[in-house]
């Protein structure tokens, strides 16, 4: 019905017959893929190896390496953490002191972390008082009037009494209300106070589950017993399975120095790769431990290095003074990231990138055709045969044909 409404009405239109019989044949003219045999070795060279290459992304890249038939699903996992080890410790300002687990992890339970005391600036008997501020440009003062009443430095140690009074024989500071003695934190120990941590051990339990396929693993494997766990140490080359680490070996896994590390602490990552795959003839899924420092360690650009917090421990005097210990705490947070991928056979992704496989090999001609029709010496040759446009003769074809009937 649409080409006889477009026939009856070119008809009913002028004159212009030819560009109304174009328009028609533009629209209704039909086309059919045509086989043009070129017997070349250099193209047949050009289309096969353009092939192979698309085979070889396919199977190579897309199912080998990407395993793009499989279905996914990300890990799901909790991490419990359990630090073990004791030290002494005798410095000249401290007495002798025994430390266990309840001392040196702050605090005791963490989430995917855990934080490994080394090094610390202690403060002991501070009482809520008056005492000058710490020397500093601006703490400095001639007299009373350069001191605010009231104000409130965040950089500094308290509020200003309006008072200057002398911090030593040759410096008057500003006085403070604040927890007296003031920290000064610039008394840290050139060797960490907890170096014996370097032997301390960790216990790490994972629990993962991948949902989608219903799969629970932990990385405590089902061979591990009881005697086993009181024996084992982690070790990439005789013990990988074993999940107790020795905090040295985290560090220098990590390309640091346990004792460098220690004096101003550091934050390192212990990595827990759970990357499955669950097609019956793969590997097992076991977890693939890495050891990486977090925190920035630039040479030209390490401002504010290492890791620490302050905490305090409170009492009361026999006069019921209240005071308090501050510790200014440095040391080695440990954070514990579990990641990974499950992948398994699925009809859906497998279909799909069988279908963008003959896509691409649908491509290959094309790109053939343009190398012939661009880059051969015979280019006008093969381009007139590429295109035949077919020219009936219905006329001539039955006069011709007549005319043979009557001869015979």
């Amino acid at each position: 019905m649409i080409a006889h409404f477009i026939i009856v009405h070119c008809a009913a239109m002028s004159k212009s017959t030819g560009s109304c019989q174009g328009f028609l044949h533009y629209v209704f003219d039909y086309e059919t893929p045509k086989t043009l045999v070129i017997p070349s070795i250099r193209v047949g060279f050009v289309f096969r190896f353009i092939q192979f290459l698309v085979a070889l992304y396919v199977v190579g890249y897309v199912c080998v390496v990407q395993k793009a038939y499989q279905e996914t699903d990300s890990v799901i996992s909790t991490v419990t953490t359990k630090v073990k080890g004791f030290a002494f410790t005798n410095i000249s300002d401290m007495e002798l002191r025994f430390w266990d687990v309840a001392d040196y992890i702050i605090p005791p339970q963490g989430d995917k972390t855990f934080f490994m005391l080394t090094n610390l600036v202690m403060t002991p008997g501070q009482t809520q008082s008056r005492c000058a501020e710490l020397p500093n440009p601006s703490t400095t003062c001639a007299d009373d009037c350069d001191c605010i009443e009231g104000y409130n430095d965040p950089r500094g140690n308290g509020i200003r009494t309006g008072l200057c009074e002398n911090y030593s024989s040759t410096v008057k500071t500003c006085e403070v209300l604040s927890w007296c003695p003031l920290e000064l934190d610039t008394k840290l120990p050139k060797r960490a106070l907890l170096a014996a941590a370097e032997n301390f051990t960790v216990l790490i339990k994972n629990s993962i589950t991948y949902p989608k396929f219903n799969i629970h693993k932990k990385n405590i494997l089902p061979h591990i017993n009881s005697s086993y766990l009181n024996t084992c140490e982690f070790s990439r080359k005789t013990d990988p399975d074993c999940p107790i680490f020795r905090l040295r070996y985290i560090v220098s896994e990590a390309g640091e120095d346990f004792q460098d590390m220690a004096v101003k602490g550091g934050v390192l990552g212990i990595l827990i790769d759970w990357s499955c795959d669950l097609d019956w003839w793969a590997g097992k899924c076991h977890p693939k431990y890495t050891f990486r420092r977090l925190d920035n360690t630039h040479p030209f650009n390490n401002v504010a290095p290492g890791y620490n917090f302050r905490f305090a421990k409170y009492y009361k005097t026999p006069k019921g003074e209240e005071q308090r210990t501050l510790f200014k705490a440095y040391g080695i947070r440990f954070d514990v990231i579990v990641f990974g991928t499950a992948g398994k056979f699925g009809i859906v992704p497998t279909i799909v990138n069988v279908g963008a496989a003959l896509s691409f090999l649908s491509l290959v001609p094309m790109v053939a055709d343009w190398f012939i029709l661009t880059c051969m010496k015979k280019r006008d040759l093969y381009s007139r045969q590429k295109v035949t446009y077919l020219v009936e003769e219905p006329e001539k074809e039955s006069t011709s044909m007549s005319t043979t009937y009557g001869t015979q």
